[in-house]
């Protein structure tokens, strides 16, 4: 899956420009200025594009009445924060003042979007030659033409920039974007088409945006789609709000940052659809605050990991048909501290565990420690779908996925294809019969996950992929096999006298 669209060349343009503002800035504050700048340009046009129409109309009046566009889901954008302000103000000393204003405008206009938008390009940290050239960049792209609206420009390059400031930020970009196969992979395979959707801990709102688009994919109407979110992170909360604004889906996030655990701004609430990718093995997550809470039906989650503390509020939050997809780190696999084995077991013989898919290495920008995908589903044994009572479905998919630079790895589209049609075979609801396939895919019942001291390692269940017979008969096999052997022992031996050699002749001796 590529990493930015093929059909654009201004990305790397606009990346390269704006890395030059990042001087001393502080990593957030460099990525909430550039990312500030897209979304302003993005409702202006938007706006502008709606003010358009109206003027063609037989009430032109109407161009400048807040109303018609707060009706058509456009925010209405004041005189003062429009583009082409900016635009003009961009090779003058005044640029930094005219951006602050259209933002402070823009914000008292719509107070979906009070207290997110960054206001400090006046700052003497920033460059207002090189924040010119950013904007002239940004400029050039017009969602109005029929490309950028079919090809959702401006949606593409925030998204590019996030990614970008994930992998430059290592660890911490981690915080706020999930890579965008795996959320994809996430999407295909619970199918989130209708009814209401969660993330517990939403980052930059990648999940929702690649519900959205799944939806618009498969000729649904994201009106039947009701998005809710929750984020601790203020800054992240921040980028989550424009993220979503930018791509037109109506959300609820909370009016401020919480955390899930100890304010849960839906508290109460039950959904159908959740997907997330919480923060991995957090030590301190306030659970000696929360040992009564109703969340832990199958026990009190450790103290010093909130893995399972996320596995419970996951299922906690799910309607009596819902259906869950999320991130773990391995070790939630097989831990067999006695809290988690507990809370694990309890879950498995609740038969709530559908499905578990483990990812290859380096697909994280903020980390390189393995990872897999939790599926959760409240009902088995739906009448819409082949009962899965007491089963549980294994993919190991780590030899999927291909580097897409020297540290990254991603899953292509036939990647994602292959692990959610294996899913839906065996959730029947595809038309295709499922197949256990060796080394890939395996479909284990609870006694053989008992056996297995309730871990849920893909790789134990799946066991090896066959070999095929390439037909060479085994003598002569292992006859070419050890002569290959022998000559690699003489290589090994003529290096090691080679070596020794070299040593002696500098005073050496081994």
């Amino acid at each position: 899956m590529a990493t930015k669209s093929k059909e654009l060349s201004i990305e790397d343009k606009l990346w390269a420009t704006a890395d030059q503002l990042r001087g001393s800035m502080d990593a957030s504050t460099y990525r909430n200025v550039v990312l500030g700048l897209i979304f302003l340009k993005y409702v202006s046009d938007s706006f502008e594009e709606k003010r358009q129409e109206v003027l063609k109309t037989d009430y032109p009046e109407d161009a400048e009445d807040p109303d018609v566009y707060l009706a058509a889901n456009i925010f209405w954008v004041p005189k003062e924060a429009r583009w082409e302000i900016v635009q003009k103000a961009a090779k003058t000393p005044q640029l930094g003042e005219a951006i602050d204003k259209a933002m402070v405008a823009l914000e008292k206009s719509n107070a979906s979007i009070k207290g997110i938008l960054t206001k400090n390009y006046e700052s003497p940290d920033l460059d207002k030659t090189r924040l010119g050239g950013v904007v002239d960049l940004i400029s050039e792209i017009n969602i109005g033409d029929k490309n950028s609206k079919e090809n959702d420009v401006l949606g593409r390059v925030y998204e590019y920039f996030l990614q970008q400031f994930a992998s430059a930020e290592g660890k911490h970009g981690g915080e706020f974007y999930t890579p965008r196969s795996i959320v994809r992979t996430l999407v295909e395979m619970i199918e989130p088409y209708k009814g209401r959707i969660y993330d517990p801990c939403c980052g930059s709102g990648g999940m929702f945006v690649q519900s959205k688009k799944f939806v618009d994919e498969h000729q649904g109407v994201l009106a039947n789609l009701a998005v809710y979110g929750q984020e601790s992170n203020p800054s992240t909360w921040k980028l989550a709000k424009m993220n979503l604004a930018i791509r037109g889906i109506d959300s609820d996030l909370g009016g401020h940052q919480a955390d899930t655990f100890t304010n849960d701004l839906h508290k109460g609430m039950r959904f159908d659809y959740i997907l997330a990718n919480p923060p991995f093995n957090i030590k301190q997550w306030n659970g000696d605050k929360l040992e009564e809470d109703a969340r832990w039906k199958y026990g009190m989650p450790p103290l010093g990991n909130a893995n399972y503390a996320w596995i419970e509020h996951i299922i906690s939050k799910l309607t009596p048909d819902g259906k869950a997809g999320f991130v773990l780190a391995n070790g939630a696999l097989s831990t067999s501290s006695k809290a988690e084995l507990a809370i694990r077991k309890a879950v498995l013989e609740d038969d709530k565990i559908d499905a578990i898919v483990s990812l290859p290495s380096q697909m994280f920008y903020s980390t390189g420690i393995p990872v897999s995908l939790w599926f959760v589903d409240m009902n088995k044994e739906s009448p819409d779908e082949r009962s899965r009572k007491g089963e549980t479905l294994f993919i190991d998919a780590r030899e999927l996925g291909e580097m897409v630079d020297r540290t990254h790895r991603e899953f292509s589209i036939e990647d994602i294809k292959k692990i959610a049609d294996v899913y839906h075979a065996y959730r029947g609801t595809n038309g295709q019969e499922y197949k256990d396939v060796a080394g890939f895919c395996k479909v284990a019942k609870l006694d053989e996950i008992q056996k297995n001291d309730y871990v849920l390692t893909p790789g134990r269940y799946v066991g090896l992929a066959e070999q095929e017979d390439d037909g060479v008969p085994y003598e002569e096999k292992m006859i070419r096999l050890t002569t290959e052997l022998k000559e690699q022992f003489e290589e090994s031996n003529r290096l090691e006298k080679q070596i020794k050699d070299v040593l002696k002749g500098l005073g050496y001796e081994i």
